[in-house]
């Protein structure tokens, strides 16, 4: 039988706390598509580096901006990206690591040694090259994401499957003269399925890490568009006199990807089948 997206009845910490912070990265997100304290690439240089108060709840940056308003303003960004980069890496990976375990010689071998030359190149460096060639912005940043995702989650897919496929009903499937689109969509990608979304989750926190990164680089986010990363870039020209500027974006960051990593660990545990039947 199927084990497909079976939850244990409870969740560990993990993914309780996981939750919790996605869901304020989400909530951050939804917030700052219909309010913001101020327009986040508002300028106002009579009052830059003003401190925390109570009309600036996280103070202004050096350029008077309102750094509250820049933190919920970036969690979009960030949101965008990576779930357009995911659901790239998803859509081409899923389709080729499948098309590598049903067709099996040449294909699944071209296809997996593509995927490694691709993987052997590290997220970032594999971003920074598209970007430097494409040119700088957040649809060629996501692009470049993408990209990267795609091999990852094809060489999960393609040795998840291959498990699936050498199952008693997968070939029984087979044997009863299912075509493969059918033991696809009906066996195996219903049990694959929970390791993909766990790994969707690690992309995703992978691909708030890349977009920082590009954007503090300068090949991201472009002016007014507001990013984490670009705002770690602002800060530091002002490190001494106000570090506080670094610490904001930082810890935004830091949260957002511990979320997504706890979030991704607490699935595993959920919707693990062996662990399911230990517990």
């Amino acid at each position: 039988m199927s084990h497909a997206l079976r939850f244990r009845p409870r969740g560990g910490a993990s993914l309780w706390l996981g939750a919790a912070l996605v869901g304020a990265l989400i909530a951050a997100a939804a917030v700052s598509l219909v309010w913001t304290p101020y327009p986040p690439a508002a300028i106002d240089i009579p009052h830059r580096l003003a401190p925390p108060s109570a009309a600036h709840w996280f103070g202004t940056d050096n350029l008077g901006r309102d750094v509250a308003s820049e933190i919920l303003a970036g969690s979009r960004i960030s949101i965008l990206v990576g779930v357009v980069a995911v659901s790239i890496g998803l859509a081409f990976g899923v389709a080729l690591g499948l098309l590598a375990a049903f067709a099996k010689g040449l294909t699944e071998d071209g296809i997996m040694k593509l995927s490694d030359f691709v993987f052997a190149f590290p997220a970032l460096l594999t971003a920074i090259m598209l970007t430097s060639t494409l040119g700088p912005g957040v649809v060629n940043a996501i692009i470049a994401i993408g990209v990267y995702n795609v091999p990852v989650i094809a060489k999960l897919t393609r040795a998840t499957a291959n498990g699936v496929l050498s199952r008693e009903y997968a070939l029984a499937a087979r044997a009863a003269g299912r075509g493969r689109v059918a033991i696809a969509f009906d066996h195996v990608l219903p049990n694959i399925a929970p390791a993909l979304i766990v790994q969707a989750t690690i992309q995703f926190a992978i691909a708030i890490l890349a977009e920082a990164a590009l954007s503090y680089l300068g090949l991201g986010a472009q002016p007014p568009q507001t990013s984490w990363g670009k705002m770690l870039a602002d800060a530091q020209n002002v490190l001494y006199n106000a570090p506080r500027l670094a610490l904001y974006p930082g810890v935004a960051i830091a949260l957002s990807v511990l979320g997504l990593n706890l979030l991704g660990d607490g699935l595993r545990d959920a919707l693990d089948p062996k662990l399911k039947a230990r517990t």
